[in-house]
């Protein structure tokens, strides 16, 4: 394991891009086994992702990886909340603000309560 270590010292390695392009390359690489020219793409996302794991240009890398990252951030929002909303579904309720459309989590059963936006600080009325 030395080698490895030695071999991936001052490269950029992995990241949440590089995850998703191997994920990708996964998938494609299941389907091209039904339609023979989605193969082709598999061996270029592949070279493209070992490439960019071996690259020892951080700022370009982590460029990619950010531009990823902003790119999917509401849908990575979108999933955490419904995450939270199924964990959560006995005890809380979700609502949003009526004024900024900020999501807020507020106790179940509590009756006519007066909640305050934390974001843009209106209050209004909810039965929760």
């Amino acid at each position: 394991m030395k080698w490895l270590r030695n071999l991936m010292y001052g490269r950029y390695g992995m990241d949440q891009f590089g995850l998703f392009l191997f994920s990708l390359y996964l998938i494609l690489f299941v389907l091209g086994s039904f339609y023979r020219p989605l193969t082709i793409i598999c061996y270029f996302i592949i070279v493209y992702s070992l490439l960019r794991m071996f690259s020892k240009q951080y700022a370009k890398r982590r460029a990619e990886n950010d531009f990823y990252l902003q790119k999917t951030l509401k849908i990575s929002q979108f999933i955490n909340r419904q995450k939270n909303k199924w964990i959560y579904r006995k005890t809380h309720k979700y609502l949003r603000c009526p004024y900024c459309h900020q999501y807020l989590r507020v106790p179940k059963n509590k009756g006519n309560i007066t909640i305050t936006c934390p974001k843009c600080h209106q209050q209004f009325d909810k039965k929760t």
